[in-house]
């Protein structure tokens, strides 16, 4: 019942996040670090703490991977690096997914916030909040490319990956 469920939602993020970096990367490199009032900032900003909140949250579910500091944190300020970084984190959220057996997702699992604080948690809830994240900022990065005068940004809706 929950792996195929998420499993879907893996696959869909990869290929939101192919489609938005396509997107990306027709602008130049000015234009995705401008400010433009965005809670990361810029769009580079928001693809950045994308990885960053991917990386904090693998790394609570696996206890595997680079655990950033803050949730703000450029890693990367080279847009190929970001970009690979991206790719290599959505294979990991596939193989992660695909490595649970269909109890784990109702399990509960405990984690620290970066602050400290510790909280147990379902996974399943873990990874609905997870995967919704994903979409909150992506919705912000899209916005962000019409900003920046992109015409058209590739619809990222699930139902668009789904009728592909």
């Amino acid at each position: 019942m929950w792996k195929p469920h998420y499993e879907q939602f893996a696959a869909y993020n990869r290929w939101a996040n192919g489609r938005l970096y396509d997107e990306a990367a027709t602008l130049p490199d000015e234009a995705r670090k401008r400010d433009l009032g965005l809670f990361f900032k810029s769009l580079h900003g928001t693809l950045n703490h994308l990885v960053v909140a991917d990386r904090v949250w693998l790394r609570r579910l696996t206890g595997e991977g680079p655990e950033p500091a803050r949730l703000n944190e450029i890693l990367f300020q080279d847009f190929a690096a970001l970009r690979e970084a991206r790719e290599a984190e959505d294979a990991r959220i596939i193989r992660f997914i695909g490595s649970l057996a269909e109890e784990d997702f109702a399990a509960s699992f405990e984690y620290r916030t970066l602050a400290g604080k510790a909280y147990s948690q379902r996974r399943c809830d873990t990874l609905a909040h997870f995967f919704n994240h994903e979409t909150h900022h992506r919705g912000q990065a899209h916005a962000a490319l019409t900003i920046l005068g992109v015409p058209e940004p590739a619809p990222l809706d699930l139902l668009a990956m789904q009728r592909a």
